[in-house]
């Protein structure tokens, strides 16, 4: 499979590149800046340079002609304005999906948050970005493509277990980046029709045996 990733010099999007290359798949990462490569390339992955808050549908489409599967591994950053939520976090995924549906891809898998809610109350930077991601994931729901939207709980940077806890509802909790990359990889191979949102965080069920 050729599988595309935006997001692709992101924590997440880095470690499911390599664990793709490590099973013998293509993974072509969108990233917005080309010094970025270097690592892509490292992690076994084929680096695109493409915008996708500038780029329009027509060109993300001609660009991602011939993949297989899309995930949507890309956020503004914790850093940044709420303009940026929109148009990252909603606004890029909304393009990307559009152009999936063109496609015709296999499969979408977007990584989202936990608490993601379109309809989320609020004016403060954390609620603007529950919502963005929300929208996104209504949007993919909404598509018409097979679709996984993962959930995960607080990020962390540790080593991951590979022990999960997954579900519609979860309570909160963390969860190793390495761990949501291996829940995004499990889910690109889930079979079809998938079509499922799920919240994850650590637990005690091995990855596989927690998918849906």
């Amino acid at each position: 499979m050729r599988i595309a990733i935006a997001g692709g010099h992101g924590k997440i999007a880095l470690l499911l590149t390599r664990r793709l290359e490590q099973s013998g798949e293509e993974a072509i990462s969108l990233i917005r800046n080309p010094e970025h490569a270097a690592d892509v390339e490292q992690a076994g992955g084929e680096p695109l340079v493409l915008d996708l808050e500038d780029a329009g549908v027509d060109e993300i489409t001609a660009a991602l002609e011939g993949v297989d599967a899309i995930v949507f591994a890309a956020g503004a950053g914790p850093g940044s304005g709420n303009e940026r939520k929109e148009t990252v976090d909603y606004g890029a995924a909304v393009k990307l999906i559009d152009a999936g549906v063109r496609l015709d891809v296999k499969r979408f898998v977007i990584v989202s948050s936990i608490d993601a809610d379109a309809a989320h109350e609020g004016e403060e930077t954390f609620d603007i970005y529950l919502r963005a991601k929300g929208r996104a994931d209504e949007a993919l729901i909404e598509s018409g493509l097979d679709y996984v939207v993962v959930r995960p709980g607080m990020l962390t940077d540790d080593q991951g277990s590979g022990l999960v806890r997954l579900g519609r509802r979860v309570p909160r909790g963390p969860i190793p980046r390495e761990d949501v990359a291996e829940v995004v990889f499990e889910s690109l191979r889930l079979p079809a029709p998938a079509n499922h949102v799920f919240v994850v965080v650590s637990g005690s069920t091995p990855i596989p045996e927690a998918m849906p």
